[in-house]
């Protein structure tokens, strides 16, 4: 599915989200505050948008990806990046490897969030921050129109712009049966992160999380 969508994904995404998209970006990198000399990886990083955002200079980022089509299109966009395929249920490096470890929009994508969870904490150096980017709850009545959106608008303008509709029907569907932000914290914390916190971006339609590893 992914791999359907790869060459429009972002600006496909930046249109559905009224251009919230770079504005959460740019509070992902702020929440990761990459350093020279550090080692970063961003899983599903698509592209590589998100990974192009955490370099700084002396800084390695890994741009990881579950997408073959994404890491094709990402490879032709940023010749610069270090592209790596990768399971976030088993990733292919070694323990404490990482000065940081960053997911945008794809922990809910993973088939079991908590064993990724444990993962990203293996391969994070003691010290090591994890940052999660991730649509969350809208609550009262903001959060109803918000749901009435993804159910009803959302699939209408996916129709005009993707060329694979369905991906953006999924996303509706995945938005809402996602953990609230409070059940990420604790999901979070129960893979050995230590103080975990959350903030939320655009009234709750995304969070970042981030912990540290002990």
């Amino acid at each position: 599915m992914f791999d359907e969508v790869a060459s429009a994904y972002d600006k496909t995404n930046d249109l559905l989200s009224l251009y919230q998209s770079r504005l959460w970006r740019r509070s992902l990198r702020n929440a990761v505050a990459p350093k020279n000399g550090e080692r970063i990886l961003d899983i599903a990083a698509g592209t590589g948008t998100s990974s192009m955002a955490l370099r700084v200079e002396g800084a390695q980022v890994v741009a990881a990806d579950f997408s073959r089509g994404m890491i094709a299109e990402g490879k032709k966009r940023y010749p610069e990046l270090e592209f790596v395929f990768a399971d976030a249920m088993k990733l292919p490096f070694k323990k404490s490897e990482f000065n940081a470890v960053t997911m945008s929009f794809g922990l809910r994508n993973v088939q079991d969030h908590k064993v990724a969870l444990k993962e990203f904490h293996r391969v994070l150096m003691p010290g090591g921050r994890l940052v999660i980017c991730e649509f969350s709850k809208v609550r009262g009545l903001l959060g109803r129109l918000y749901r009435w959106y993804l159910r009803n608008v959302l699939p209408i303008v996916a129709r005009l712009l993707s060329k694979n509709p369905a991906a953006y029907s999924y996303l509706a569907d995945s938005i809402e049966a996602w953990p609230d932000q409070d059940q990420l914290a604790k999901d979070i914390e129960a893979a050995g992160f230590e103080r975990v916190s959350y903030r939320n971006l655009t009234f709750g339609i995304v969070a970042i999380h981030t912990g540290f590893r002990n």
